[in-house]
């Protein structure tokens, strides 16, 4: 499975974004999905995950109510619309796989990551 982030960029606080995260190969549907990021000098911190059917999900407490991932298994994509963004969201969004196919909180029991796309929120 190769995976592919897009969406980021540079916006003000309190605006929206929505990260894709496309990927190849037949069997992403069975996996779960997660989006981490990472700060400069910081590490690599979970943000939200899917489960593989997308019936459950899963948030940080920082994002909780403000981020909602989703996933469109027909079209082999996970999103993750961003709301009220603030300046301590800036970071590097990663998405990643989870085999197993019921998500994670760890970075270590994902798979699969993509190259990371750049959220940078102004104040």
């Amino acid at each position: 499975v190769q995976l592919q982030a897009s969406g980021g960029g540079l916006v003000q606080a309190g605006d929206s974004l929505r990260l894709s995260c496309a990927a190849s190969g037949r069997t992403f549907s069975h996996f779960a999905t997660g989006w981490f990021r990472q700060a400069p000098g910081k590490e690599r911190e979970f943000v939200a995950a899917i489960i593989w059917s997308g019936g459950n999900t899963y948030y940080a407490d920082s994002v909780k109510g403000r981020f909602t991932i989703s996933r469109d298994n027909g079209r082999n994509t996970v999103y993750l619309q961003m709301n009220s963004l603030k300046p301590e969201d800036t970071a590097v969004y990663y998405c990643a796989a989870d085999r197993t196919g019921w998500g994670s909180y760890s970075v270590r029991d994902y798979d699969y990551w993509g190259q990371g796309t750049l959220v940078t929120v102004s104040s």
